[in-house]
């Protein structure tokens, strides 16, 4: 009986370090464009700006419960099964916004994780014609489709900071 309680303490003891390992915490991405915030808010907030460099077929409706709807496919369009629906959530003019996907593309591979994340991106001056754009992604658990959906946005949110750096490098504001 004791071999049997202490196998049973073991087994508890190692799910509790397993479940403490993942990583729950948010994910970050910090970088500096080369644009003033008002030319980087727009590129987040217009649906031109979107299509400018983030995906090839983009609108935005700016409000508190509006969508951002997406689709990086050339040959796509908006509403076919490729789209992306992030709903804002909040947002300050010129400084915040807050979104959560309201509906991910047809197969996306975390469907029940994704409902419980979200993504606030933060604006702020650096100089006359550049701006500080941290986007903080929020909501992962220790199970493991969130632990896959949270490597994936590691990646994804750190190449979209990437893409809208390039987006304005080089250009004068």
């Amino acid at each position: 009986m004791r071999c049997v309680v202490s196998l049973a303490a073991l087994v508890v003891a190692m799910s509790t370090t397993v479940l403490r390992a993942q990583d729950v915490g948010p994910i970050s991405h910090e970088g500096i464009v080369e644009a003033s915030v008002d030319r980087v808010w727009a590129a987040f907030t217009t649906s031109d700006g979107l299509r400018s460099w983030l995906a090839p077929h983009a609108e935005i409706e700016l409000r508190v419960g509006g969508l951002m709807r997406t689709n990086y496919n050339p040959k796509g369009q908006l509403g076919d099964p490729g789209t992306i629906e992030n709903m804002i959530l909040s947002f300050e003019p010129q400084r915040m916004i807050s979104i959560k996907v309201a509906k991910p593309p047809a197969n996306f591979p975390f469907p029940n994780a994704v409902r419980e994340m979200w993504t606030v991106l933060y604006f702020s001056p650096a100089g006359p014609a550049r701006t500080t754009v941290r986007e903080v992604t929020l909501g992962f658990g220790p199970d493991p489709e969130s632990q896959r959906m949270r490597a994936f946005f590691n990646k994804g949110n750190a190449s979209t900071l990437s893409q809208l750096q390039h987006r304005f490098a080089g250009k004068s504001q």
